[in-house]
């Protein structure tokens, strides 16, 4: 059950054993090629953090869904790793992981927050009516104070009263 990670011809690559896991899969193949975790991080853009998280397959600290796969396809191609093959392995271990946690947390001593207390719809997805109505009414205020200082021509107004202001 054991097949060769690297692109390389399979008789001259290191074989990693699969049931071991995507870390310990990473952590020997950088060994291998004599890279230090530093080096590594420089390379690919990731922390340090990070990539000892996941070769430690501590997937709590590491990110989840496209960023993790992200990570696992640029380690995967610095090391010059089968990336298809590291993808597979990183499904079928993070799928087995314990789920992923709430991203609200209740108060301590106090109730659960649940789905069902998010509002409905987004607050302010409508037209902003109180903004509209502010507006209107400066336009109009500012339409009496021209015709009260005389800016507007007579011949412009329709009505008598207006003359009359």
């Amino acid at each position: 059950m054991t097949q060769p990670l690297l692109k390389e011809d399979a008789e001259s690559a290191s074989v990693i054993p699969l049931r071991e896991g995507i870390g310990s899969a990473f952590k020997t193949l950088r060994q291998s090629k004599r890279i230090t975790l530093s080096e590594a991080s420089g390379r690919i853009k990731f922390s340090t953090r990070q990539i000892q998280a996941l070769e430690n397959e501590e997937w709590d600290i590491l990110p989840t869904g496209v960023p993790l796969r992200g990570l696992v396809k640029n380690y995967a191609r610095f090391l010059e790793a089968d990336v298809d093959a590291m993808l597979v392995m990183l499904e079928s271990q993070v799928a087995s992981a314990t789920p992923p946690r709430s991203a609200i947390e209740p108060a301590k001593g106090g109730a659960a927050f649940t789905p069902t207390d998010l509002p409905s719809q987004a607050e302010g997805g409508g037209f902003p009516w109180g903004w509209f109505l502010i507006i209107v009414a400066l336009l109009v205020v500012a339409g009496f104070y021209a015709v009260d200082q005389g800016w507007v021509p007579e011949s412009w107004l329709a009505f008598e009263w207006f003359k009359s202001l």
